[in-house]
């Protein structure tokens, strides 16, 4: 076997050791947060012991739930091409339709990062937790390219601003790459994820934006797909993924 496909094969078949709560998140029977409930409950046994909160789980290891034995789920990463008017979360208080509604994989996935209710656009989802959160994570520095419909017609100052960074209620923004694409449209890259960022610098410079859209993530892009729809992907997109948050992963 080639070197490269070692690799893929690695990211996508291997199962290293995890943290137990991990594990149940992937075996499907629930969030990090609520296995953590299991685990404090005693109703979580490794190897015929207790588990607790930092036991770590390796292929070999046995893992019961209330006296049945679990299964970890493979490691699964789709890519959907997230429509407006879907949320992204696994459930929503309010009944509005969520990214994991659209998404029917045998694997329990879960999003990447969050993209607004309005915002289209590429969207990850999976069940591997440490790379989830080094892609959602502004340590890594991961680039989202975003393509913005704004009110009015920006000027030179104005794109000089947002590449340069604002001022926003929680900080300045970090430097960014902007174009101008039409004359009332542009694409900005980032590589922060502020919450309703591109919404929040355009605002700034006076040009609030009408429709937003998520053209690329981390140099994937869905727009190949129509809006709703998603795909596994491929195990080179896997790698180039894991890379991106090696290669740009920003200085401690």
């Amino acid at each position: 076997m080639s070197l490269e496909g070692a690799r893929e094969t690695r990211c996508l078949g291997d199962n290293p050791p995890v943290r137990l709560n991990a594990y149940l998140a992937r075996a499907g029977v629930a969030s990090r947060r609520g296995a953590d409930e299991l685990i404090k409950a005693g109703r979580v046994r490794v190897n015929g012991e207790p588990g607790q909160l930092n036991t770590f789980v390796e292929s070999r290891d046995v893992v019961e739930l209330d006296g049945r034995t679990l299964r970890r789920q493979q490691l699964a990463y789709v890519l959907l091409h997230k429509p407006a008017g879907v949320v992204t979360t696994a459930r929503d208080p309010q009944g509005r339709p969520t990214v994991i509604d659209l998404v029917r994989h045998d694997a329990r996935v879960v999003p990447v990062g969050r993209l607004d209710a309005d915002t289209t656009g590429a969207l990850v989802l999976t069940n591997d937790g440490p790379l989830a959160h080094r892609l959602a994570h502004p340590r890594y520095g991961v680039e989202k390219v975003y393509v913005a419909d704004v009110e009015g017609r920006p000027n030179a100052e104005a794109l000089r601003w947002l590449a340069e960074g604002v001022d926003l209620d929680d900080g300045r923004t970090s430097p960014a790459r902007v174009r101008k694409l039409a004359p009332s449209r542009l694409e900005l890259t980032l590589r922060e994820g502020r919450k309703h960022q591109v919404k929040r610098m355009c605002e700034a410079v006076g040009h609030p934006v009408r429709r937003l859209h998520r053209s690329r993530h981390a140099g994937i892009t869905a727009d190949e797909l129509a809006p709703g729809e998603w795909r596994a992907l491929t195990p080179a997109e896997v790698t180039a993924l894991r890379e991106a948050t090696e290669a740009s992963r920003a200085p401690s």
